[in-house]
């Protein structure tokens, strides 16, 4: 006997665990195929619907399909709330039969929700290559597209290439954790939305490889991910910059990141798609040199600055994230990442009342050395405190001040009122002047921290002295 499926046959529609996305607190779902029976029939109508899984409560009543030529049938099921998880049944109406709960089988979808989309770009932090243990199980309602095309519960690693459709983003070495399972449990809880995760990074990767300005070549295939997932997002969650740190790339930065979030937005039908982003964090690798650490200061200026200039980008610090080798975050600092870009995700796309901006540099002023005051000093404020700034460690080197004639040592540095830093110079200032914080490839491990987040500032570079 040979071994044919009857009655609705779905061709065309949302895979098991799927993330459809939702627009105003709904979506709409389609659906196409053939039918078929063992034996002759005079009327055949295929019908659809929408059932809770938890409870087998109607969502959507059957509704019937528009029936086409060869077989064929379609339908589009509408106003499916955010929400799930969800199966779509089908079934087959015969000879006008009013029964339906008799009619002929159908295929159904499984585990389907509505909600959220967010799109995983960058490089390896992005990707996930946190090493060691951890605690950070899947979750109904947390669904990760997978590189086979293939919805499925999200479990870590996600740029795992087990049959794989696509070699763009191919990983060389199998990846580990990533900040983007705890990203999404935290949206979930928040929001009560399935949340969808769209895995597109890629280790290594530099700016280019994603500004269709450049190269592009991830991010076109980004856009036909994207497209297999019903081609729209709520937002993207990007960690890259690592590669950019050096001479030619680093310089432009800035200004080829706008490129991208512009040209991004354009293609995704969005044009405030939002961009939640991640200051870097410290490579510890000893082989350092000036060049380098300017690299990195000013890749890391070039965020803090794309998130101040660019309406829909937010970025939080990554600084203080422990690492489980000498780039790559580990799970705790994966842990930590991943909850700071929900809150700022939470604030920023869902309005949300809570605090989640690092504290960030405001005012720069200087005060020469006077009678009353011996040493000359550069009195810092900061925007963005939600508590006070507070010190855990020894004052280490955090800040660098430079001149005209080079660079100005500085004696000590202190917390001077719940959003100031005073440094003490020990020498005046002579002509145009800038500070840094932060801004070496491995600066220093100690920070000022705001005393409600335990957020260190952002890093900055060659912001001036006025």
């Amino acid at each position: 006997m040979e071994n044919k499926q009857i009655g609705v046959i779905v061709e065309q529609g949302p895979r098991d665990w799927a993330i459809v996305q939702q627009r105003n607190g709904s979506a709409a779902i389609g659906l196409s195929g053939k039918w078929r029976t063992d034996e002759p029939v005079r009327e055949a109508q295929a019908y659809a619907r929408v059932v809770r899984e938890e409870s087998a409560e109607t969502v959507v009543d059957w509704t019937k399909a528009e029936m086409t030529d060869d077989r064929g049938w379609r339908v589009v099921l509408d106003s499916i709330p955010a929400g799930g998880l969800y199966r779509i049944e089908t079934c087959l109406r015969i000879d006008g039969n009013p029964a339906l709960e008799w009619a002929v089988r159908g295929d159904m979808i499984h585990h389907v929700g509505v909600g959220d989309l967010w799109i995983i770009a960058g490089q390896s932090n992005a990707a996930g290559y946190g090493k060691g243990p951890f605690n950070d199980p899947p979750e109904l309602g947390i669904h990760l597209l997978r590189n086979s095309g293939r919805w499925d519960l999200a479990s870590h690693p996600f740029n795992e290439s087990t049959n794989t459709l696509h070699i763009e983003n191919r990983e060389t070495a199998n990846p580990g954790h990533s900040p983007f399972l705890a990203f999404a449990k935290l949206l979930r809880r928040e929001t009560s939305y399935p949340i969808g995760l769209v895995q597109t990074a890629l280790g290594g990767s530099p700016l280019r490889a994603w500004n269709p300005g450049e190269d592009g070549t991830l991010y076109r295939n980004m856009l036909n991910i994207v497209r297999t997932a019903g081609g729209s997002a709520r937002g993207v969650v990007w960690y890259q910059g690592c590669s950019d740190c050096y001479p030619g790339d680093s310089e432009a930065y800035g200004e080829r990141f706008r490129q991208m979030v512009e040209q991004w937005r354009a293609d995704l039908g969005d044009s405030e798609l939002p961009f939640a982003t991640v200051q870097l964090n410290r490579y510890t690798g000893s082989d350092t040199t000036e060049e380098d650490d300017r690299g990195w200061g000013l890749v890391r200026e070039h965020q803090r600055v794309a998130a101040r200039d660019i309406p829909g980008v937010t970025v939080v610090p990554a600084i203080d994230s422990p690492l489980s080798d000498e780039i790559h975050n580990s799970p705790a600092g994966n842990l930590l990442i991943g909850e700071r870009m929900a809150r700022a995700v939470l604030a920023s796309v869902y309005g949300k009342d809570v605090h989640f901006q690092a504290p960030e540099i405001a005012g720069a002023r200087y005060e020469a050395a006077s009678e009353d005051a011996g040493t000359p000093v550069v009195e810092l404020t900061y925007d963005h405190v939600g508590g006070y700034l507070l010190t855990i460690g020894p004052h280490q080197p955090v800040f660098t001040v430079e001149d005209e004639a080079g660079r100005a040592e500085i004696a000590g540095w202190s917390i001077s009122g719940r959003s100031a830093i005073r440094i003490a110079l020990k020498r005046p200032l002579q002509g145009r002047a800038f500070i840094h914080a932060g801004f070496e490839r491995n600066p220093a491990a100690y920070y000022p921290l705001d005393s409600l987040t335990y957020m260190p500032p952002l890093s900055f570079y060659r912001f001036p002295i006025g």
